[in-house]
């Protein structure tokens, strides 16, 4: 599916503007992410970090539990926002989450900070997830 330039800055508009609501005191790393889905919704999550550390959830699988949680189930775009120098890729488990719902979703990674954005699809930089045929 290919996705609009004005729906990728929509959603990282949507993210930055909760991108002060992640909590980060350990990394102080802050992350918002937005996911546009198949029905035309978005949904939003941010980084929420914790003392036991792997109890954090990043923000990707913040915004994909608010889509499950209100029955959506395919993601199209997602944005991730940062507030370092560079924009960042989602991490392993976020990958693998994404490729759950959908392996070939659009990603945007955009810094907050010096407005650098790389747009890859999942594929590119996750081509082989573990995906159990239903």
């Amino acid at each position: 599916m290919e996705i609009s330039r004005e729906n990728l800055l929509k959603l990282v508009n949507e993210a930055l503007k909760i991108l002060p609501n992640s909590y980060a005191p350990y990394s102080n790393i802050h992350v918002a992410s937005a996911i546009l889905t198949e029905s035309g919704r978005i949904y939003l999550g941010v980084n929420v970090e914790n003392s036991s550390y792997g109890l954090t959830i990043c923000a990707e699988r913040s915004a994909i539990s608010a889509m499950i949680t209100n029955g959506d189930r395919k993601p199209v775009a997602i944005a991730i926002v940062t507030d370092l120098e560079e924009p960042i890729p989602p991490c392993g488990a976020c990958r693998q989450v994404i490729a759950e719902f959908n392996p070939e979703a659009v990603l945007i990674m955009y810094s907050a900070k010096t407005h650098n954005y790389i747009v890859k699809n999942l594929k590119e930089i996750f081509p082989q997830p573990f995906i159990v045929k239903k």
